[in-house]
């Protein structure tokens, strides 16, 4: 092999290894082009110390998600068991409502909402609440 050749060989190296930094992706970069979806507005209020406050028993419950989440994965638990709700959407949110069952009058309970972007990234967040023993607080 002649020493221009070698050097022709090594020159299309170079540079069909630099062409392809420049259309790679880092991990990061594909985070940074989806929006996960976010939850605004969660009516109950959080279990936490000190206050320590009860949501009445068969409280209703009601968020907000992003629109740029896809409706359809949109899912919604508490303790684990699926929590059945409805949805209206809008351009600029879907409005989640929800009812909490007579069932976990006297417990804690963890409510837990995951949805995927419409790009495919997702958002999973939990909120805790105690369900008072009756009505009155």
């Amino acid at each position: 092999m002649r020493s221009s050749d070698f050097l022709k060989v090594v020159v299309a190296v170079v540079l069909l290894g630099s062409g392809v930094n420049c259309y790679a992706y880092s991990a990061g970069e594909v985070e940074e082009l989806c929006k996960k979806p976010k939850i605004h507005d969660f009516s109950l209020p959080v279990y936490q110390e000190p206050e320590k406050i009860e949501v009445a028993p068969e409280s209703d419950l009601s968020f907000s998600l992003s629109v740029w989440t896809n409706p359809d994965t949109i899912k919604l638990t508490i303790k684990d068991e699926p929590l059945e709700f409805t949805r209206e959407s809008n351009t600029s949110i879907h409005k989640i409502r929800a009812k909490i069952p007579a069932k976990f009058t006297g417990q804690f309970a963890r409510i837990n909402i995951t949805a995927t972007a419409v790009l495919g990234c997702y958002t999973k967040e939990g909120f805790l609440i105690k369900v008072a023993n009756s009505e009155k607080n």
